[in-house]
C-alpha cells in the first residue's frame, strides 16, 4: 500500500470506474464511447485469458487507478518473457501524488513473479506528460510504435 492506495485484481463491478478514468482525457473521451455493456463483455472475456491481469488501485474503497498487464512469450531477447502494460490510468484529481509510480512498481513485481524479464508499453505520441512520467518511472524510449486499423476492409487488402 502506497499513498493510501492498494492494488488488487479488478472485478466486474470495477468496470464503470475504470471506463470513467479512461474517458477523463481528450483522447479517451473521443474513443471510449461504447455502451457500458460492451466494456462489461470485454472485461468478462479478458478475465478468461490466463496471460492477462487487470489491476485496480483502490483508496478508501474507491477505484482510483488501473492497468492491464498481459504476459507475452517470445523468441527474441533469448526467449525472454515480457510484461506488456496497457490502459494505465490514475484518476485525474489524484495525479502527481506518487500513485502512478506505485502502480508501475506493482506491475514490475507482478511481472517478475510471472517470470518476466522486461516491462514494455506504448504511449500516444501526443501525451508528452505521460512520456515524462514513464521516463521518471525507469522506462526508456527505445522504440517507435505503429498501428494499423482493421476496421476498414480496404485497409486490409
Amino acid at each position: 500500500m502506497t499513498q493510501g492506495v492498494s492494488f488488487r485484481p479488478a472485478i466486474a463491478s470495477d468496470v464503470p470506474a475504470i471506463i470513467a478514468m479512461l474517458r477523463e482525457d481528450r483522447l479517451g473521451a473521443a474513443r471510449e464511447t461504447a455502451p457500458m455493456d460492451s466494456y462489461a463483455t470485454a472485461f468478462a472475456t479478458l478475465t478468461t485469458q490466463p496471460q492477462t491481469r487487470m489491476i485496480v488501485g483502490e483508496r478508501e474503497g474507491e477505484v482510483v487507478a488501473f492497468y492491464q498487464l498481459t504476459i507475452l512469450d517470445g523468441l527474441s531477447h533469448r526467449a525472454m518473457r515480457r510484461g506488456n502494460i496497457e490502459d494505465v490510468r490514475v484518476a485525474e484529481r489524484l495525479r502527481g501524488q506518487g500513485i502512478g509510480h506505485a502502480m508501475m512498481n506493482d506491475a514490475a513485481t507482478r511481472a517478475r513473479a510471472l517470470g518476466c524479464g522486461m516491462l514494455q508499453l506504448v504511449a500516444h505520441e501526443t501525451r508528452q506528460a505521460t512520456h515524462r512520467f514513464y521516463l521518471s518511472a525507469g522506462f526508456t524510449a527505445s522504440h517507435v510504435g505503429f498501428k494499423r486499423s482493421l476496421s476498414d476492409p480496404e485497409e486490409t487488402q
